[in-house]
Formats: C-alpha cells, sequence, structure tokens
C-alpha cells in the first residue's frame, strides 16, 4: 500500500480535517505495516491557482513554451505523477462556506488534465486514475451529511469519479462548532465510519 496523505486546511496546525485524516492514515498503516506513506500540506506548500498564466502554460506545446510557463506545468507534473504513483488517497478536507477549500481546488485543478489523468471517447468521458481507494475525511463545524446544503461530497464525488477514482469513502466528523459534547460526539462518529469504511 502507497499512501498519499492531502492535508487541505488552511491551517497548518489544528485543523480538524487534519486530525480526521490523521487517523485514517493511522489506522491503514498499522493494517498494513509495510505501507508508505507521503504527505502533503497544501497550508504548508499551497499550489497556486489555475489562472490566465497558468492555463496560457497548459495550452502552449511543451517545446514552445518559455522557462517560465514550463515551470508552471512542471509543478502540475510534480503532483499527477505523485498521485499516480499511489494507491491509497486519504484527504483531510474542512468546509468553507458550504465548499472545498481554494487549497484543494488548487489541487484538484492541477491534477486533472486531459490525455492524461482523463480522457474524452467516443462514450464520453474516460478516468485514468483507476485502481485507487479514496478516503475523505471531512471536518465540519455544522451538521450537513444527507443534507441540501451539503455541496462537498457531491463535487468531490463528481470530480473524483471523473477522474476514474469510484473507491470514495466518506469520513464525517461534523457539528465541530456546536460545543465540547457535540465535537466530541463528531469524533466518534468519524471512528465509526472509518470501522465501516474498513470493514
Amino acid at each position: 500500500m502507497n499512501i498519499l496523505q492531502i492535508n487541505a486546511s488552511a491551517r497548518r496546525e489544528g485543523a480538524n480535517s487534519t486530525r480526521v485524516a490523521n487517523s485514517v492514515t493511522a489506522r491503514l498503516q498499522a493494517a498494513n505495516p509495510g505501507a508508505t506513506l507521503t504527505l502533503r500540506d497544501l497550508a504548508a506548500t499551497p499550489h497556486p491557482v489555475l489562472d490566465e498564466a497558468a492555463l496560457g502554460a497548459l495550452f502552449t506545446p511543451a517545446d514552445k513554451r518559455d522557462a517560465e510557463q514550463a515551470g508552471r506545468v512542471a509543478l502540475d507534473d510534480a503532483l499527477i505523477a505523485e498521485i499516480q504513483a499511489h494507491d491509497t488517497i486519504v484527504l483531510g478536507v474542512p468546509m468553507y462556506n458550504f465548499g472545498v477549500p481554494v487549497q484543494l481546488k488548487s489541487w484538484i485543478d492541477a491534477i486533472a488534465r486531459s490525455g492524461v489523468t482523463f480522457r474524452y471517447t467516443a462514450n464520453g468521458p474516460e478516468g485514468l486514475l483507476t485502481g485507487k481507494t479514496v478516503y475523505v475525511a471531512l471536518a465540519r463545524g455544522g451538521l450537513y451529511r444527507d443534507t441540501a446544503h451539503d455541496s462537498q461530497v457531491p463535487y468531490l464525488k463528481s470530480v473524483l469519479g471523473f477522474l476514474g477514482m469510484t473507491d470514495v469513502h466518506f469520513i464525517y466528523a461534523e457539528g465541530l462548532a456546536m460545543g465540547a459534547e457535540a465535537a466530541e460526539k463528531a469524533f466518534a462518529q468519524a471512528e465509526a465510519d472509518l470501522n465501516a469504511a474498513l470493514a
């Protein structure tokens, strides 16, 4: 097992999503003693957003790129190579204003590349990041699971599935801003979700 843990919180320390992601990874390592781990903290090393310059670089043929464009594309190439090399992905995802953090969106924008991690065919799009298991560690201040206000889970299911990652397990820690008792219940629920995912 080759585990890639992505911490997407804007906080380097004390993030609840990182706490849940760390628990997932620890359980995976305990069950698979020979597992390797790569940790990418998007707060410590944020990936640049997809802006006009980045689009220009990506749509310029490789042999026509200037040094700045080549360097920008190389940043995305590194993230693509990293996820291709791992079979187990752990995402630590807090909820910010009903969505995923910009840090995670920038990572997704980097790894989603036509002809590399997905392709269009006569039968529609085909994801190329197959054979992977994904654990999404969600941390929310309120209660959103299975409600119309949860835009994170549908989005992540869609984008990960589009890229070929269809074996996705969601681990929920919710109600973290609703008092100490609610927070305790939240982490207990996350542990229960993890037990079910690993069963």
